[in-house]
């Protein structure tokens, strides 16, 4: 039988936390994915690309692995009650609950991070104390069957790890030689520990009123 697989999808919805891991998914063999929202409309993200559920949250059966995804839709989702509802229900029969980026905030409003080891994207990790949460400033963050990965690309490690765990290391490499995964970045400025001071201070000003809005005190979701 497949490995069910559920992407929660929402208004917002940063392209990149849900289409890496996604693909991973889809391109290797015995999985089933489904991306899942309120209704079958087109949702679009936060750069413009819209994407289309596949299943409902009240229809949806039992999934094997969640994954919520990160954005700057995640404020609202941190307060829906139908959403939160959805994944509670979901995580009492998971294989594995899991996120990508500030999807991670949405898992502690649901109450499911709750002395937990987990990790954010790097502007957001502190807010994870907020739901009781243990911040962890690593890549990808594994405690018991909860498996939360880091800002945005830290999807595709994430779901190559989750993928070996799941269908063996074969099964991964396959899928990431097909998938031609093998980054070079053309520069070493993707984590706060590689930056040069100067990139960080003005990475952190440019994003303050993003990191402002999702703040859970603010929003009301801690």
């Amino acid at each position: 039988m497949a490995v069910h697989v559920g992407f929660l999808i929402f208004p917002d919805v940063q392209q990149l936390d849900l289409a890496g891991p996604y693909d991973v998914f889809t391109t290797a063999t015995g999985f089933e994915v489904d991306l899942i929202w309120k209704d079958k409309q087109p949702v679009r993200s936060f750069t413009g690309t819209t994407f289309q559920a596949t299943e409902t949250l009240s229809k949806c059966s039992q999934l094997d692995i969640i994954c919520v995804p990160g954005g700057a839709g995640t404020g609202p989702m941190m307060l829906d009650v139908e959403v939160l509802d959805f994944i509670r229900k979901q995580a009492k029969g998971a294989r594995y609950i899991t996120s990508v980026c500030t999807g991670s905030l949405v898992l502690g409003a649901a109450g499911v991070l709750k002395g937990k080891r987990a990790t954010s994207h790097w502007a957001f990790l502190d807010y994870l104390t907020q739901f009781g949460a243990i911040p962890v400033s690593e890549r990808v963050v594994t405690d018991g069957n909860i498996v939360t990965a880091a800002g945005v690309s830290a999807g595709i490690d994430f779901a190559f790890g989750l993928l070996a765990d799941v269908a063996g290391r074969e099964e991964a490499e396959i899928t990431q030689l097909w998938l031609e995964y093998a980054p070079q970045p053309p520069f070493h400025s993707g984590s706060v520990q590689d930056a040069s001071p100067e990139i960080l201070a003005k990475t952190k000003e440019r994003y303050a009123e993003a990191r402002a809005a999702l703040n859970p005190s603010a929003v009301g979701a801690s």
